[in-house]
């Protein structure tokens, strides 16, 4: 520490970049400091550092013989009370994922101790440096947070271990869904609505869900106990029901429910097939090379459907697109709202049948191929549904959301099918078509980040910077965080350096996540979460650069 206070006093209104000097590694007792990057000048991201607290004068050690999902929450809470205990100071910041536990970077647990890793603004008058100010901060605040987030007698214990079980507890419920044959799990007493539409925070008195006998299971936790809660079967479900009575609010509660939820946010017992994939409309994305002829054929002017590629994609393409995507990269669960979808992917109904002939339409509706899905490649469906009986024909299962409470009404729409026969023509004239699989070109990545001064970044859930290009990816409903997109950045970087095509690239990326110290392999950032496989080859498909080719 004597060395970086000696260093800070020589800076004093020198210019901001003199900030530099102070790089490297410090020993302040009980703790280590790295400095790893220091920011050009006031305005540019915030300097990056690391603190590696030993195990033994923190009282923690017996957090490394715990599972690995008590340690992964263990990690959030640490992160969560330095955020806690810096808030003084608006200059340190640590990387949050709101409601949600992430396999984050901000906290690591490694053989030499309590790694935080985390983020502060050197002080600066205009681009003078102001080195008084930095030392107080990085020779006083600071240790006082570092010691007080990595020290047991300084944490609250009993909120720790509530934490870390609630998250074991809801590893336990997830390990149950294929024991069960279950795609969701939705625990009584959940409470699904929000507080408002641009807030995650659970809504004040809302209503909690309880599940109807007929779909009610019970599952088994560690620390809980038994928990009762709505069963959602793998097949088709439909979600049906008026405006207003929480279809679309329940559907979002089981998308993301992929992830692990804190303690009191009202989701931390409803647990999803973390294989699960939502699905939507997205007119204008890229498609690169797929084979759509399930669902797009005889297009005008005889362009191949089986190998098709746009840079403009419509609403029906895009989502048929995200379909063979999804199924590609090991989706087992879709997760649709008509809201958000293409009309004409999703039904196509008598009248129009009648007045628009079958040769005329080059679109197969979803309709008409989800009970294949199902049945030839055991893929599930969980559709919410307000505007179309069609899909009763083929839905195994149907729950209608009256008051934001589910009701089984399966019985009754199976009711109205004999009732009501369906007189619209079912229109796959053909078996579901097998799947073409498509090759990467690795080595095309280089080119991108060259060009782009190799710069990977994400300052939001909804862009990613990679190199020269800025990939939208704000249909992405299940992205959690601009750390997983950060993440993936950076996985691609990695790619890059394999020059050759991919006949494999599902698996190629796979093997670069299945390490749990998968972070090893990234820059030692406290901004980085790992991404699910399925969210990291759907980044992919829609940068436009991609060079993808069926084999």
């Amino acid at each position: 520490m004597d060395q970086l206070t000696s260093r800070l006093k020589k800076l004093e209104k020198q210019n901001y970049r003199a900030y530099q000097q102070i790089k490297g590694e410090y020993d302040f007792g009980d703790f280590t400091l790295l400095i790893d990057y220091t920011q050009p000048d006031p305005y540019a991201p915030a300097s990056r550092m690391r603190a590696i607290r030993p195990w033994s004068p923190s009282g923690l050690q017996w957090l490394r013989e715990q599972s690995a999902e008590y340690q992964l929450a263990a990690r959030d809470f640490i992160a969560r009370s330095f955020a806690r205990f810096a808030m003084q100071e608006n200059a340190v910041e640590i990387s949050m994922t709101g409601q949600t536990v992430l396999d984050n970077t901000a906290v690591l647990f490694t053989d030499e101790g309590i790694e935080l890793r985390f983020r502060m603004n050197l002080p600066a008058d205009g681009r003078s440096i102001l080195a008084k100010r930095a030392l107080n901060l990085i020779t006083f605040h600071l240790p006082k947070f570092i010691r007080r987030a990595t020290m047991s007698r300084e944490l609250d214990m009993e909120a720790l271990t509530h934490h870390c079980e609630v998250i074991e507890d809801q590893a336990a419920l997830r390990k149950q869904l294929a024991e069960h044959n279950l795609l969701a799990f939705v625990a009584d007493g959940s409470v699904l609505p929000r507080a408002s539409g641009n807030s995650d925070l659970p809504m004040q008195d809302a209503v909690t869900l309880t599940a109807p006998d007929s779909l009610a299971i019970e599952l088994t936790t560690p620390h809980r106990g038994t928990i009762r809660g709505m069963g959602i079967k793998r097949g088709i479900t439909l979600i049906v029901g008026g405006g207003f009575h929480g279809k679309s609010t329940l559907l979002t509660a089981i998308e993301r429910a992929v992830y692990f939820h804190i303690p009191g946010d009202g989701r931390e017992y409803i647990v999803t097939d973390p294989q699960a994939m939502k699905i939507r409309a997205e007119d204008g994305r890229c498609v690169h090379h797929l084979n759509l002829s399930n669902y797009i054929n005889h297009l005008p002017m005889g362009r191949d459907t089986a190998d098709f590629s746009t840079q403009d994609a419509s609403g029906s393409t895009s989502q048929a697109a995200w379909v063979q995507e999804s199924i590609e990269s090991g989706a087992t669960s879709l997760l649709i709202d008509e809201d958000t979808s293409a009309t004409n992917f999703m039904i196509r109904d008598q009248r129009m049948q009648a007045l628009v002939a079958k040769d005329d339409e080059p679109i197969t509706p979803l309709v008409d191929r989800v009970a294949q899905l199902r049945d030839e490649l055991a893929i599930s469906s969980l559709i919410v549904m307000g505007g179309s009986g069609d899909y009763f024909d083929v839905a195994d299962t149907v729950i209608q959301m009256h008051d934001y409470q589910p009701i089984d009404v399966t019985a009754q729409a199976k009711d109205i099918v004999a009732q009501y026969p369906n007189a619209r023509d079912s229109e796959p004239h053909t078996a579901l078509q097998t799947f073409s699989p498509r090759s990467f070109h690795c080595g095309g990545l280089q080119s991108i980040l060259s060009d782009g001064k190799f710069r990977v970044n994400a300052t939001d859930k909804h862009t990613l910077r990679f190199g020269k290009e800025k990939v939208d990816v704000s249909a992405l409903e299940q992205l959690e965080s601009a750390n997983e997109l950060h993440c993936i950045g950076w996985l691609w970087t990695q790619l890059s350096q394999q020059p050759n095509w991919s006949n494999d690239p599902v698996g190629t990326i796979a093997k670069l996540l299945q390490n749990d110290q998968w972070y090893n392999t990234t820059p030692p950032h406290g901004d980085l979460a790992k991404p699910r496989l399925l969210d990291v080859m759907a980044v992919l498909n829609r940068m436009r650069q991609s060079q993808f080719k069926a084999q």
